[in-house]
């Protein structure tokens, strides 16, 4: 396991951006996340970072698996040092901005699988 965290709230907006076609995407922070970020954030339990994720490792939110299909520089820093990046569900080679984590999947990840107590995990 390269990181894992527990879902512990989310701001008002945070989970707007999944229905958005063109976006889909969540910000994800750590649950001590400036007070301007909560609103837009997933925000989760603190946790270190074992290995920086990377293109074909494993991502499971709330249940659900993904393949990571490409990495962007900042993310592998903001994700260690505040448990912070953006993940997109479009998929595709390259990342959309620096950070963010791009991610496919099967499934889709909806508004409705996002609970309290929810996991993310990298393997």
């Amino acid at each position: 396991m390269k990181f894992c965290v527990e879902i512990t709230e989310w701001g008002e907006e945070a989970l707007g951006f999944l229905e958005e076609e063109e976006t889909k995407f969540i910000v994800i922070f750590n649950e001590n996340a400036p007070e301007e970020l909560r609103e837009i954030s997933v925000l989760h339990t603190i946790s270190q970072v074992y290995e920086e994720p990377e293109k074909g490792d494993t991502m499971i939110i709330c249940g659900k698996v993904f393949d990571i299909t490409a990495v962007g520089e900042e993310a592998k820093y903001t994700l260690r040092t505040l448990g912070h990046c953006t993940i997109h569900f479009t998929g595709g080679s390259e990342p959309a901005l620096p950070g963010c984590i791009m991610v496919e999947g099967e499934d889709p990840l909806t508004k409705e699988d996002i609970v309290a107590g929810g996991v993310i995990e990298i393997y």
